[in-house]
């Protein structure tokens, strides 16, 4: 999809460096170049040129690499300009590429046109931010499956499979005497629960690729001086919070970002939960009810060896919310009991001592099972909430035609739904407004 207009942004982050990268694409980069530096470097060669102002007074001194279109990441003319990372620099730089006829990109705007000259399907060129922004070696492995195309591949493997079961279908509805022996003849049944089970599949892992994404929120609560702030501590690996024998010590909100086996791990030490006449500690313990009903996971914090009732923290531990709920009774090592997980009633518990770190792995253990974490050697694929809404959907439309499959107009309108559904992660199917949305939230220069 050729484009009118030319444009340019500083591809690395702003700030001082030894090299800042200047990004320009579109249909005058070559006489942009030859105004620049004098001339147009050779396709897909580092070339050493001096950049020049418009009096001819040389701006920086650096590297040009021209990308000849179609072979390029935009799939349109591009040239980067490698010169000194100063601020100063770049901006003078990048003022007289605008001087040229280039204008400032927008946010995302190389990979949105890298998008629609199909240099990248919709899946992939989201997983060009993924990969910018991961927090962890496993989720930028995840990102680098997902740019690579080995999501999107699977992804038109089904849709494929869903396009061939539709020809079929259609087929006999255009011959309805077909109609009688189709289903057995053509293993209609077979080809759609196989169809079925792909997707089911393909949801799962995207669903855990989603987790390496966005992360888990983890709340601690609990009665003040039970050691919340020494669990977390222990969690970080490092002294985040203060400690003291003081009850309320904590009065505000603490946040931590961990990585616990690839999984970003949100946590948040809450104020103790408890009535106060402190006007600061009461406001410390509304935030921390607040927090507590958008978590993902929320850990009330027991002290085992304290025979005092809990009934603040059991009164929010118990109120409704989307959060999974996990007892944890610390300071064994002030009764002796043993680390250990039991499961029984409603709430599951783990024993531990946040002061000795006995039991803390049972914990990391547990937080990753129930957030759906499973130990396998494959790396998920990068996903986002968009991408599981849409399986989701896929999923439900197919479930729905399994039980239609009688009616083959019923049935192919729910496999038509289904692929429509799955056309969307690639970008065959997407609103301009969609387009807009994902893009924005990429970096500038990207």
């Amino acid at each position: 999809m050729p484009t009118a207009d030319t444009i340019a942004a500083v591809a690395t982050a702003h700030g001082r460096a030894g090299i800042g990268v200047i990004r320009v694409s579109g249909p005058s980069v070559a006489q942009l170049c030859k105004a620049l530096m004098g001339d147009l470097p050779a396709h897909r060669h580092a070339t050493l040129s001096s950049f020049c102002d418009a009096n001819d007074e040389v701006i920086d001194q650096g590297v040009a690499i021209y990308f000849r279109a179609p072979h390029s990441y935009t799939g349109e003319d591009v040239v980067e300009i490698q010169a000194h990372g100063g601020v100063a620099v770049l901006r003078m730089l990048l003022q007289r590429c605008v001087e040229l006829g280039a204008r400032v990109a927008e946010p995302g705007e190389f990979t949105k046109r890298a998008f629609l000259n199909d240099k990248l399907d919709l899946a992939q060129a989201e997983s060009v931010a993924d990969l910018i922004d991961a927090s962890s070696s496993d989720a930028a492995r995840s990102a680098r499956r997902s740019l690579t195309g080995e999501f999107s591949e699977r992804v038109i493997a089904i849709r494929d499979l869903l396009i061939e079961l539709r020809v079929l279908v259609e087929a006999v509805l255009d011959f309805p005497e077909e109609e009688i022996d189709f289903l057995e003849r053509h293993q209609v049944r077979a080809k759609h629960e196989a169809i079925r089970d792909r997707i089911a599949v393909l949801a799962q892992s995207a669903s855990q690729g989603n987790l390496l994404r966005e992360g888990v929120q983890v709340v601690l609560m609990g009665a003040p001086n039970v050691g919340k702030s020494s669990l977390m501590n222990r969690l970080a690996e490092e002294d985040v919070a203060i400690v003291t024998e003081v009850p309320g010590t904590t009065r505000d909100v603490l946040r931590r970002e961990l990585v616990i086996s690839g999984v970003p791990i949100h946590v948040l030490d809450t104020a103790g939960l408890r009535l106060s006449d402190d006007p600061v500690e009461r406001i410390g313990v509304e935030r921390s009810l607040q927090q507590i009903e958008l978590a993902d996971v929320a850990l009330e914090v027991v002290d085992a060896s304290a025979s005092a009732a809990r009934t603040t923290a059991e009164s929010a531990f118990s109120a409704p919310s989307k959060a999974i709920k996990i007892r944890i009774i610390n300071k064994i090592d002030l009764t002796g009991d043993v680390p250990h997980v039991e499961s029984g009633g409603d709430i599951e518990s783990v024993w531990l001592s946040a002061k000795t770190g006995s039991g803390v792995e049972l914990l990391r253990e547990r937080l990753l099972e129930v957030i759906g974490r499973r130990a396998t050697d494959e790396v998920p694929f990068m996903a986002r909430e968009r991408h599981i809404d849409a399986l989701k959907r896929a999923l439900a439309s197919v479930e729905r035609g399994n039980q239609e499959i009688q009616s083959l107009e019923l049935f192919a309108e729910e496999l038509r739904l289904a692929q429509r559904s799955l056309a969307e992660i690639t970008g065959e199917f997407s609103a301009d407004d969609l387009l807009g949305e994902i893009f924005s939230t990429f970096c500038i220069g990207k």
